[in-house]
């Protein structure tokens, strides 16, 4: 038996588990690429180590959230969180690179697991409690709680590495043994928080279940074909997954090219980062009144453009006060984009398919992320960072044309979402 929620519990604990789930990552952030590094991988060894988490997440994607749609999100989650345990515990006491592979490589499955389910929950559960409910709200309100989450794990893992080493734990290893500490609450908060209805157990062992699977990715990928807006937004991320690499990978470059020297580039983005996450909550928690007044597809439209302008002036500005200031608007605007975004996807599904959609969209951010490193990267090499950083700025700008779909939609007699039999 399961007890049904109102839409405004189940917005409360969508909010916990949002925080319990990000705040871990930010006390990792001061330490993640560091920890390697002083037990003995060079530069080269780590980048070839974290590059495998994306290839598992994208070739994993798919499948994991279709997974979600069939077998009950709170069962993925569950499993995602051990997963991210034993991942988390193997990089603490990781000293070789073929250890920290295996590490990533789990890191990959876990968030793999992890994306979709448990948006899909929310939506689907609030939706269940009121048809009436939105759910903007609860995902403005997750973006900022995301933000906010990142933002202060990243100061505390600081902190933690500040104060030296604990007992046989190096200093840089305290954050991750403190995260590891905190994922184990985010297991025990999914068991008690997350209320589902109980799924029918497929006959069999794993035959129906993967019949089923394959069914979901079939079903997902055939939403894509009927509906024009749905495959617009879904392309919407290969362009944000190209442009995300002038302000997640190139804007280090570029400010150390700004201020003249690689370490203090990198004192200088530590406390910035967490004051940019900070800009993303707020950007997260002020797009429902500009969606009030321009709609959801208008903001989200508007959003790609500013990102863009955003990018241009990290690229433009030869002082530090002015690359600094646009870098925290990137982050400001790319935290209202998401809520705007997601909430689009979510109007064109309708049924047990909302987290293998899901999915599908987050999926297509993977290969253009990693185009965009090899390119941008390659251009920035052979011209200037500015050069790359202007072409990323242009495919970020570009993507507002693609919510023109939804933005017709919006304006006339929606359609009833894509719906498909359970």
């Amino acid at each position: 038996m399961t007890t049904a929620l109102s839409a405004a519990a189940v917005h409360r604990r969508f909010l916990v588990l949002t925080a319990v789930r990000w705040f871990p990552v930010g006390l990792l952030l001061p330490v993640f690429v560091l920890l390697p590094l002083e037990r003995g991988l060079t530069l080269a060894q780590f980048g070839l180590v974290a590059s495998a988490q994306g290839f598992v997440v994208f070739a994993l994607e798919l499948p994991t959230g279709s997974l979600a749609d069939t077998v009950g999100r709170r069962r993925v989650l569950l499993v995602a969180s051990v997963v991210s345990i034993v991942s988390t515990a193997l990089y603490l006491v990781a000293t070789s690179p073929a250890l920290f592979m295996v590490a990533m490589v789990l890191q990959g499955i876990y968030r793999a697991l992890d994306s979709g389910p448990l948006e899909a929950w929310y939506v689907d559960a609030t939706l269940a409690a009121d048809r009436d409910a939105g759910f903007e709200r609860g995902l403005s309100g997750a973006g900022a709680v995301l933000g906010a989450a990142i933002s202060l794990g990243a100061v505390a893992g600081g902190g933690l590495a500040a104060l030296g080493p604990l007992g046989p734990l190096e200093s840089l290893a305290v954050p991750v043994a403190a995260s590891l500490g905190l994922q184990l609450v985010r297991l025990a908060a999914v068991a008690v928080l997350m209320v589902e209805p109980t799924r029918p157990r497929p006959a069999g062992a794993t035959g129906p279940v993967a019949a089923a699977v394959r069914s979901a990715i079939g079903e997902g990928i055939g939403l894509l074909r009927r509906s024009g807006v749905l495959l617009a937004l879904v392309c919407v991320e290969l362009t944000w997954g190209f442009g995300m690499v002038a302000f997640e990978s190139l804007f280090p470059v570029r400010l150390g090219e700004i201020v003249g020297d690689a370490d203090r580039a990198a004192a200088i983005l530590g406390p910035t980062a967490a004051v940019a996450w900070l800009a993303f909550s707020a950007g997260s928690a002020v797009v429902p009144a500009m969606s009030r007044r321009l709609g959801v597809a208008g903001t989200a439209a508007l959003m790609r453009v500013l990102q863009g302008a955003t990018v241009v002036a990290m690229a433009w500005s030869n002082g530090l006060a002015g690359a600094v200031t646009a870098y925290l608007a990137c982050y400001a605007v790319h935290g209202a984009s998401n809520p705007s975004h997601m909430t689009l996807i979510h109007r064109q599904v309708e049924g047990p398919l909302r987290a293998t959609v899901l999915s599908l969209n987050s999926m297509a951010s993977q290969p253009a992320g990693a185009v965009g490193l090899i390119v941008l990267t390659a251009l920035a090499d052979a011209t200037s960072v500015t050069t790359a950083m202007y072409l990323a700025a242009a495919v970020l700008a570009l993507g507002s044309l693609l919510y023109l779909p939804a933005r017709r939609q919006e304006r006339g007699s929606p359609p009833a979402a894509a719906t498909v039999a359970p």
